[in-house]
């Protein structure tokens, strides 16, 4: 019986010595730490506009390059407002304006209203317009009068001003030159012909440099005689005429060209500013549990896993009321053993 005893008290010890290591590691349930995993990052905002990228919106690239941007972009002190500003031409749609939901700075913000103004843009420019006008004459009074010292102009463009004449610049030029033609004649006398022959008379002549025809003669009695009792001429004169054709040129008018220069401008609507309002909402993150306060007599800090020295100190007294129960059989074994050895030799004498 006492040898069974011994071992059962041994096991006992082992166990008692592993316990501790088992227990003290053990984390309290309801401990004051929350795991660091519990924590939510947020207030993150996309660059950019503001709204989701393209790849977490699930649009294409070709979506994603209508994406319009903002020209400028303020928030309230308080944070609850935040206002983007949109300057779209007129050939870009206002349907690339982000409107998703998006978080920034512990605030999730959300469109509520989206503003249209027209933005009048002034374009102006320095502008000079050549004038070209036919005039009849080349004095310069003549053509000044055709000219006012100002005028207004507007461009292919749409520009519009009061453009002022350059003196420095009107020049005149023949516009062309023209050719007319007329009947011209000219007589040529012939005096002292014997008789009415037209062999005696020039076919052609040459009058100023132009070549003329006989076109009719005209016979004329220059000496007459009396044969019996009748007048007979012997002395004729011959009045020839002589016609033909005359060119001349002339001018047919003449090309005035000047500068006016000057201011030109408009009042474009080239540009339309959209305003996005987004109202924002503070975010509520994932806190830890709430830390007990320590009391008055322990002070120190908690830590996430505490080390509870009453586990170590049971099983230390286990094992120590076990090797003193080993330590009493012991004895007790060894003073029955001396016991028998004595009755034994008690029985031998």
């Amino acid at each position: 019986m006492k040898r069974k005893i011994i071992p059962c008290l041994l096991a006992l010890a082992l166990m008692a010595s592993l316990a501790p290591s088992v227990l003290a590691a053990v984390p309290p349930t309801g401990g004051p730490h929350a795991s660091p995993t519990e924590w939510v990052a947020w207030g993150k905002e996309e660059q950019g506009s503001g709204a989701k990228s393209c790849q977490s919106a699930g649009l294409s690239a070709a979506d994603f390059a209508t994406t319009c941007y903002p020209t400028s972009v303020t928030r309230s002190e308080d944070g609850v407002q935040i206002r983007k500003v949109y300057d779209l031409g007129p050939d870009e749609d206002p349907a690339g304006i982000p409107r998703s939901d998006f978080e920034q700075e512990g605030f999730h913000y959300t469109l509520t209203d989206l503003l249209k103004q027209e933005a009048p843009e002034r374009e102006e420019r320095f502008h000079t317009e050549t004038v070209t006008l036919d005039s009849k004459s080349k004095d310069m009074e003549s053509v000044l009068a055709l000219l006012p010292a100002q005028r207004e102009f507007t461009t292919e463009d749409g520009l519009t001003g009061v453009l002022s004449l350059k003196l420095d610049t009107v020049n005149v030029e023949v516009a062309g030159y023209g050719s007319s033609t007329r009947q011209v004649s000219a007589t040529r006398s012939y005096p002292n012909l014997s008789g009415q022959d037209t062999s005696y008379i020039p076919k052609e002549i040459t009058d100023n440099g132009r070549t003329l025809e006989l076109a009719s003669i005209d016979w004329q009695t220059d000496n007459t005689a009396n044969e019996d009792g009748y007048a007979v001429a012997d002395r004729y004169t011959a009045i020839a005429t002589y016609t033909g054709s005359a060119t001349s040129s002339y001018v047919k008018g003449y090309v005035v060209t000047a500068d006016y220069s000057g201011t030109v401008s408009k009042i474009a609507l080239n540009k339309v500013r959209y305003v996005a309002i987004f109202e924002g909402t503070p975010l509520n993150p994932v806190e830890p549990e709430p830390i007990p306060e320590p009391s008055d007599e322990v002070q120190e800090p908690a830590a996430p896993v505490q080390f509870h020295w009453a586990y170590v100190l049971a099983p230390l007294g286990v094992i120590a009321a076990a090797g003193a129960g080993v330590g009493v059989a012991l004895f007790l074994k060894k003073r029955g053993e001396g016991d028998d050895g004595a009755d034994e030799n008690n029985n031998d004498e």
